[in-house]
């Protein structure tokens, strides 16, 4: 194309109106050019004027019934679509180059999780992959291993009794539960709780714990123990249970790592009902490799990269 311009005119070429030819071209109508570029058709009618007064050629036949380049709109045509398609393969290369990649990790994980681990994750890829972004939502675990099983999901984050069959599944570290009451509840400040005094006490629960899927510890605690037999209080969220169960309206299980501030403070007391901890090993679940973008796939090999480095923190 450069070869049959006037000397001086290739530093002046407008890439703006040569996309919007390329589009008219394409769409083979200024009408539907205009509506893909999402712009009026006036504006693309004059910026082919424009374009054409610049190169000093007709590019497109006028008082036509039906749409066609001139010789010259047909050599330009041409041109720009190879032009565009290095463009685009340029923009392909760059998401594909390692070390730089780009896109989006997506992801669902329990509530309130707190974790060295996953705090390590997320700083080393970032460090990494700077132009990566995260997509977090909070979901209960039962939801998230029925998102990858159903292929809604890719990668999730949370409590498991059991690796799932069918699912990769890692595992992170384990997460240390305890039975909470809040400050006017009677047993608040007891030292020794039996199981005596707390089988008939109203319980909030977390909603995944009563549908009987056993992926949360509350499950495994409530049905060793024969306790929430009168359930007051159910959400999905931990934050709500906590708030539940501070304003006093029943016992419950929470992550003592979660709410450390709120022992402190004299919100909730930790009632201590036997020497054996309940607890609950938590996991990255995630779709096969073939099936994970490469942000994804580069996100699990981090994972795997810092359980081997770091053990202590799992």
């Amino acid at each position: 194309m450069t070869d049959s311009l006037p000397p001086g005119m290739t530093s002046g070429l407008n890439w703006n109106l040569l996309r919007i030819f390329h589009m008219i071209a394409e769409e083979g109508s200024l009408t539907k050019a205009a509506k893909r570029l999402g712009v009026s058709q006036p504006s693309v009618s004059n910026a082919l004027q424009r374009l054409e007064a610049q190169l000093g050629c007709q590019l497109v036949y006028r008082g036509s019934r039906h749409f066609g380049l001139t010789q010259q709109g047909e050599a330009i045509h041409s041109e720009c679509r190879e032009m565009f398609e290095r463009a685009a393969r340029i923009a392909r290369a760059v998401r594909a180059a390692p070390g730089d990649a780009c896109g989006e990790v997506r992801y669902q994980i329990i509530s309130n999780l707190v974790s060295p681990m996953l705090d390590e994750i997320l700083r080393l890829y970032h460090q990494r992959h700077p132009r990566v972004t995260f997509q977090s939502e909070i979901q209960n675990s039962l939801s998230i291993v029925k998102g990858i099983q159903q292929g809604r999901l890719n990668i999730g984050i949370c409590l498991l009794a059991q690796r799932p069959a069918g699912l990769h599944a890692i595992r992170l570290f384990r997460e240390e539960f305890c039975l909470f009451c809040g400050a006017e509840h009677p047993l608040f400040g007891q030292q020794s709780v039996s199981i005596a005094d707390v089988q008939n006490e109203p319980f909030i629960s977390f909603a995944c714990a009563t549908e009987g899927a056993g992926l949360e510890p509350m499950s495994v605690l409530r049905e060793g123990m024969r306790l929430g037999s009168h359930i007051a209080g159910l959400s999905t969220n931990m934050e709500e249970v906590r708030r539940m169960i501070a304003a006093g309206l029943g016992i419950g299980v929470l992550p003592i790592m979660s709410v450390q501030g709120y022992i402190r403070d004299g919100v909730l007391w930790p009632l201590k009902i036997t020497d054996e901890p309940i607890g609950a090993d938590v996991y990255l679940v995630h779709a096969p490799e073939n099936v994970l973008t490469s942000p994804e796939a580069g996100f699990v090999k981090i994972v795997q990269e810092l359980i081997a480095l770091y053990p202590d923190l799992t």
